[in-house]
């Protein structure tokens, strides 16, 4: 690295940094803590500086932090002093090093790019020094360790890191061998790296990484076949190594040599890699960047960030074999959220297409092919995810149109697998491959797939071929006049709508009602929801032999002694010694596993089938949580979480929920409905942090996307306490509320109002009501019109959410618009509410701003009066090149002067029109309804072409409308005076009745500006005219006494 240039700040010993950076806060802190320990030990002798720094960590919690922390940096800043400072912190510190290793992991995952040359070589050297040491969870940060090791990259920094990470493997080998996860990833990472070091200068290196691998997987070959499938492509990738070809033949010929419970590669193969070992490949940084494009980049807009992601990890030529690990983990790792799904972010097969274009060599182009198809070759429905296999369909039908080259070569590497990918496998291959693009079509992400592999644009002997291997998808659907309608909505559907998680799709049969592919104008397609058919469910008697053999004789003869019982309370009696028994023994993770697997093969039946009774009684909720499975729930709920035995029972429960994914949402039964429970709800959240998933938000969503798909009721049940017990996993985003209105029926909807009601459930708040309803624009009618239900039932001010109107289509969004406006209604306008429908866009079909001014305009004439002229006047001074009706550039409508003026003549025709909207007093003689008729005698006789008087409504005759209308005239051009010359018209009648004499007004319809457009003076009906030219301009202002008017009035009819 070379040395910085000279700075006006002071270089940092622990980080690089430019002038430009600002200082980093852990590098101050840690710098903070070094002073400490410098002015603790500064002139003693090291026997008296270490009672000084024991002296001080005996303080407090914070003086430990700091010391350990100030010795843990002296280690990686001042080499020589290493030693010491080790030993020194082995001795003061009081945690078992926990505050370092902390420190450790966050430095290797946040921090390590930056790292000066001398804290790297040094913090390699403290990782040593703590894998010798024995320290727990050092085999944690060794993990971290081997993540930063980069795939596809042979600088020298990089094989060094290698080395240096094997050297600790092999140095400490006994101490490797005691965990199983730290042996199969490391296993898995140096597979992967073996096929870039194949250089003659690196030969060395890649002989001791054989050599590490080889030994690992003839010693520990069943801690290695919990890789999955992924191990046997790796394997494949390096199978020339002549040491390695031997692994490979015993793999595929003699499995009982690599271990007795080795059944063969057909057993790995069946296994799906878990994420963490797909992400393992992945630095920090890549995964950062990576999981950035997928999350936050539009679609259309990703060009800058792949060109970026290119130059820094995919320029080389050693960079070819990262395509597949990227393209491993987009598959099985990045599986995003509804509100990504639902968004215009740059979908996964657009990332993975890309990948494809820049493979530069033949070899590359097939690794990366496979790696894309790798989980369709033994695809399984009730163990793989539909996620898995999505990427690889879309691609292919979305390079159709513009990249069909791509899709060819994906069509023929697809046929080619199935016979050449493990001859005396070729029918397992093939029905995997026939069972995922049956899901496929089961989950509707194609509605069919006969254009897409019988397309013109594919050559003959391709299409030849396709329908040689799959004759069952290459037929056109019947009858033929749907093919149209089918194929035009697929090539027109958002992959964020196509794309789900993997709780989102049922893995049952789907039932589809008529209208569910309704394409709106814009071809935006409506998410499909899937309800499950139920299906008998044939029972099989449960196989744990291959298990049993792990365990221990005494557990084993409980396990059997469990599988003979059928009776419910003899078998809760034989899981209590079961629990016994895991508290007494020091169970490892491979034994914990093995009896997780026979629990959840045991207990299959409980998960069948409802949980809630029928009728909720205290007594049917008790017989309810008297299962086998609830046995660990009790110990759990009774013991101290600072008990030994709750984190053994903790890890118990999140092995068996890998094996039975449900066992989430029954501990949340357990929770609710168990009286010995009773406030132990938040005993969830450790058990979420206790799984493979380690988070609460995730786990809590799956669980109940879970339940969802099981059983409503229970959903329904279990939903009060949900919100009430987890507020900010559950009010921060519409995630659970629409697993929610995705099921419920009307009277399920009632009970969840009635909780609303009785304050037993929240489910908005203010800080994000807004948010979520903005989601809940792309659900479903009945999901829309409940959320809107739900929210009116709390006391949530509207003038909250009133911002949604900005997102609000009077197309697209008829729902929401709906409501608001029935709430809106009952509602006394503010400035905020009637800015915000003035702000939609003016269309002549969309009716809502005209409906609700009109119907404040007869209930609060003053208020609307003054808020609309409060907006005529603002709107007026602003400068006239930023008003833009309907602006196409921003998503959320601008309030502009020509808008609101727009609006008010749509009020204006709407009164005009509508003739039976005011009462009329008798014809031939004077109004009788509406007193302000005789107010507006005295301004003008003029306006009689209209069909309805606008003092029906009186907000125009409020002043403040006439004195904005006034001041927008006398600013505005010629344009807008004529496009609006009949509402401007009562801006002049309101000028003229200020400027002219009482007297002179009874001769108004002579010199009114309606004459003075060619109206005929009446003839046969006069006192009809002057009666109706009083009644319309009795809206114009009401000033003046009424009686001095009443007077006028009659007069001037009399007169003309």
């Amino acid at each position: 690295m070379e040395p910085a240039p000279a700075k006006a700040k002071p270089q940092g010993r622990l980080l690089v940094s430019s002038a430009l950076d600002a200082k980093d806060e852990l590098e101050e802190r840690l710098e903070r803590c070094v002073g400490t320990v410098q002015a603790l030990t500064n002139g003693l002798s090291e026997r008296e500086a270490n009672d000084a720094l024991t002296a001080n960590v005996c303080k407090g919690q914070q003086q430990h932090e700091e010391v350990c922390l100030g010795l843990f940096t002296l280690v990686l800043t001042e080499p020589p002093q290493a030693q010491r400072c080790y030993r020194d912190l082995t001795l003061v510190n009081r945690d078992g090093m926990n505050v370092v290793l902390v420190k450790v992991n966050q430095i290797l995952m946040e921090k390590f790019l930056k790292l000066q040359d001398v804290p790297r070589t040094q913090l390699v050297w403290l990782v040593r020094e703590l894998v010798k040491s024995g320290m727990i969870g050092a085999d944690g940060v060794v993990m971290t360790l081997l993540k930063q090791i980069a795939g596809g990259d042979i600088s020298t920094k990089n094989l060094w890191l290698a080395e240096s990470v094997l050297d600790i493997l092999l140095e400490q080998k006994e101490w490797v061998l005691k965990s199983g996860m730290l042996i199969a990833m490391s296993v898995y990472t140096y597979l992967r790296l073996i096929v870039d070091h194949g250089a003659p200068n690196l030969l060395t290196l890649r002989q001791k990484e054989v050599d590490y691998c080889i030994s690992m997987l003839r010693e520990k070959f069943m801690e290695c076949l919990i890789i999955g499938r992924d191990l046997v492509r790796l394997l494949q990738n390096v199978a020339r190594i002549p040491e390695m070809e031997l692994i490979w033949r015993d793999l595929l010929h003699n499995p009982q040599v690599l271990s007795p419970q080795f059944t063969g590669v057909l057993q790995l193969l069946t296994a799906r890699t878990s994420r963490k070992f797909l992400a393992c490949r992945l630095t920090p940084d890549m995964e950062t960047k990576l999981l950035f494009m997928t999350s936050r980049v539009r679609f259309g807009q990703q060009k800058r960030y792949q060109d970026w992601f290119q130059r820094q990890y995919l320029s080389t030529a050693e960079s070819q074999s990262l395509r597949c690990d990227l393209i491993r983990y987009i598959c099985g790792v990045v599986h995003p959220s509804n509100e990504v799904l639902s968004s215009d972010i740059l979908p996964r097969w657009a990332i993975i297409g890309w990948l494809l274009t820049t493979c530069t060599s033949n070899v590359a182009a097939s690794n990366a092919k496979l790696a894309l198809f790798y989980d369709w070759l033994f695809f399984n429905p009730e163990k793989d995810s539909i996620m898995n296999i999505e990427p690889a369909i879309l691609v292919m039908h979305h390079s159709m149109k513009p990249h069909p080259a791509i899709t060819a070569t994906l069509l023929d590497f697809m046929c080619r697998i199935i016979p050449h990918f493990f001859p005396p496998l070729e029918s397992q291959v093939r029905q995997g491959v026939f069972n995922s693009l049956t899901f496929i079509m089961e989950k509707r992400v194609l509605a069919h797939l006969a254009p897409l592999f019988d397309n013109p644009k594919l050559d003959r002997e391709l299409r030849s071929m396709l329908r040689e291997r799959f004759p069952e998808f290459c037929s056109p659907p019947s009858p033929p006049t749907e093919v149209k309608m089918e194929e035009s909505v697929s090539m027109e559907m958002d992959n964020h709508v196509l794309e789900k998680e993997d709780g989102c799709y049922d893995t049952t049969e789907a039932a589809f009602s008529d209208d569910e592919e309704e394409v709106n104008n814009k071809g935006k397609k409506r998410e499909f929801r899937f309800h499950p058919i139920k299906e008998a469910v044939v029972e099989e008697p449960a196989d744990i032999t291959p298990w049993l053999d792990q365990l221990d004789d005494t557990m084993k003869e409980k396990v059997q002694q469990l599988q003979k019982t059928s009776d419910t309370e003899a078998q809760c009696e034989v899981m209590q010694e079961i629990v016994d028994l895991i508290l007494e023994d020091d169970f490892d993770t491979e034994t914990m596993s093995s009896l997780a697997s026979c629990l959840a093969e045991l207990f299959k039946d409980h998960f069948r089938g409802d949980v809630l009774p029928e009728e909720i009684t205290e007594e049917s909720l008790d017989d309810s949580v008297c299962k086998p499975v609830c046995l660990v729930f009790r110990n759990l709920v009774t013991m101290q979480e600072d008990n030994s035995g709750f984190s053994v029972l903790l890890d118990m429960l999140a092995e068996l929920y890998q094996k039975q994914p449900k066992i989430g949402y029954h501990l949340l039964y357990y929770l609710k409905a168990s009286k010995a429970a009773n406030g132990k709800m938040m005993l969830y959240e450790s058990f979420a942090q206790a799984t493979a998933l380690g988070d609460l938000h995730t786990c809590l969503m799956m669980d109940m996307k879970a339940c969802q798909e099981d059983d409503v009721r229970l959903l329904c049940y279990l939903t009060p306490s949900i919100y009430s017990e987890f507020p900010d996993e559950t009010l921060r985003s519409g995630e659970l509320l629409n697993m929610i209105v995705a099921v419920i029926d009307s009277t399920q909807l009632q009970e969840l109002m009635c909780h609303v009601m009785m304050g037993t459930l929240v489910m908005f708040r203010k800080d994000s009501v807004l948010n979520i309803l903005i989601q809940s624009l792309d659900w479903e009618t009945f999901e829309q019109y409940s959320t809107w239900q739900l929210f009116l039932a709390h006391s949530i001010p509207l003038e909250t959410i009133i911002p949604i109107l900005q997102h609000l289509k009077y197309k697209e969004h008829p729902e929401a618009l709906s409501c608001l406006l029935l709430q809106l209604r009952r509602e006394k306008p503010s400035e905020e509410m009637v800015k915000m429908v003035l702000s939609r866009p003016c269309h002549p079909e969309d009716q809502f701003t005209t409906s609700i001014l009109r119907h404040w305009a007869s209930k609060y004439d003053e208020t609307l009066g003054e808020h609309i002229k409060a907006q005529l006047i603002k709107n007026n001074n602003q400068p006239r090149k930023r008003q833009s009706l309907r602006s196409s550039s921003s998503k959320l409508a601008q309030l502009t002067l020509e808008q609101i003026l727009e609006h008010m003549d749509n009020l204006r025709l709407s009164l005009s029109n509508t003739k039976n909207s005011c009462e009329w007093g008798r014809i031939g003689g004077r109004p009788e309804t509406f007193s302000e008729r005789h107010v507006l005698q005295k301004l003008s006789h003029s306006v009689i072409d209209v069909v309805c008087p606008l003092s029906c409504v009186p907000v125009f005759s409020q002043t403040p409308i006439l004195q904005a209308l006034q001041h927008v005239q006398a600013s505005c051009d010629e344009a807008h005076k004529m496009r609006f010359s009949d509402l401007f018209s009562l801006a002049e009648e309101y000028e003229d009745s200020q400027a002219k004499p009482p007297k002179s007004r009874r001769k108004a319809p002579a010199t009114s500006p309606r004459s003075r457009k060619g109206v005929a003076p009446p003839t046969n009906n006069e006192e009809d005219s002057a009666s109706s030219s009083a009644s319309e301009e009795e809206d114009s202002k009401p000033k003046a006494p009424k009686r001095k008017r009443k007077g006028s009035s009659a007069v001037g009819s009399d007169s003309d």
